[in-house]
């Protein structure tokens, strides 16, 4: 009889619902997420482009938190990678970091707020 514990179990699980076609995403990068929205029985695809500030967590978790600044205003918005909601993720452009987290964007403004681009 095979026995399996617990987080094993859960491992078995999560990998049911793990997506093959996500790119390698790296903190600073330029995403194009695509988000299936539902307006009453009709869904549609909204798409949502914005700077990787942050990434956390592993496996089913991941989540990165994605910034634009919309019309003078930043705003940030935290997506769930493996979530049946994000339909497609696209990789624009890719920047030179040196942090993980790129909390200091938050209180640069113009110009100042540029990543340096990285050609791989």
């Amino acid at each position: 009889m095979l026995t399996l514990n617990n987080s094993e179990i859960i491992k078995n699980l999560q990998n049911q619902f793990l997506k093959e076609n996500i790119p390698d995403i790296a903190i600073g990068d330029l995403v194009e997420i695509g988000v299936k929205i539902i307006e009453g029985n009709k869904e549609r695809v909204q798409y949502y482009q914005g700077n990787v500030i942050a990434k956390k967590n592993t496996s089913i978790n991941t989540t990165i938190t994605v910034r634009k600044v919309l019309q003078g205003i930043g705003v940030e918005r935290i997506f769930l990678i493996h979530s049946p909601k994000v339909d497609s993720i696209s990789i624009l452009r890719s920047a030179r970091v040196r942090r993980s987290k790129l909390y200091y964007l938050r209180n640069l403004k113009g110009k100042a707020s540029r990543l340096k681009q990285r050609f791989k």
